[in-house]
């Protein structure tokens, strides 16, 4: 199978059932974000201090991936092979929440990107995720999109706020707290 079909070469790509649309089009902005959300949790996964819980990031990756292919679908067509994301996703992602929560220290102040690189990457995938969320959101103005999509998608970013806190608190890093008058 080759990688490159020369068919997106004018500006279009087909969705899952195969309607060819623009590539500017809201669909692939939100998928397109959802991929990249993808490949900066992978960036995060690597991190060292992140090892004992690679096979739960790496399981987020997956249902992200899911999530890419539901919106890559086309609208109105029942595609078989493709995964439903389930409510549970959502709680697992509140549970650990809670989790990393309890050993945290409390928050007594905004919190800035930063203190340490690893931190920092996990700040900029929740941020990404922001942004998912927010173009999952514009196509659910126009279309119908699943709502357990944006429900994960606001869980995500939470669950990586609470992450970037509880690496920096592993890594003895600094958290950057942030002071009104910038001092």
């Amino acid at each position: 199978m080759k990688i490159y079909t020369k068919t997106g070469d004018k500006g279009s790509t087909s969705l899952l059932g195969g309607t060819r649309v623009s590539k500017a089009d809201q669909r692939l902005n939100a998928y397109g974000t959802i991929d990249e959300l993808n490949s900066f949790l992978g960036l995060v996964a690597d991190q060292k201090v992140n090892e004992n819980r690679r096979e739960m990031l790496h399981h987020i990756q997956s249902q992200l991936f899911s999530i890419g292919s539901l919106l890559a679908a086309e609208q109105g067509k029942s595609i078989s092979y493709l995964p439903d994301l389930e409510e549970s996703e959502v709680l697992m992602l509140e549970e650990e929440i809670d989790a990393m929560n309890e050993h945290l220290p409390e928050m007594k102040n905004f919190i800035l990107p930063g203190g340490h690189p690893s931190v920092s990457f996990c700040h900029v995938a929740r941020a990404v995720c922001r942004r998912a969320e927010r173009e999952v959101v514009f196509l659910s103005n126009q279309e119908s999109v699943a709502q357990i999509i944006v429900i994960y998608l606001n869980r995500l970013s939470d669950f990586l706020f609470v992450l970037s806190r509880k690496m920096a608190y592993e890594l003895g890093a600094p958290e950057v707290k942030w002071n009104v008058r910038g001092k």
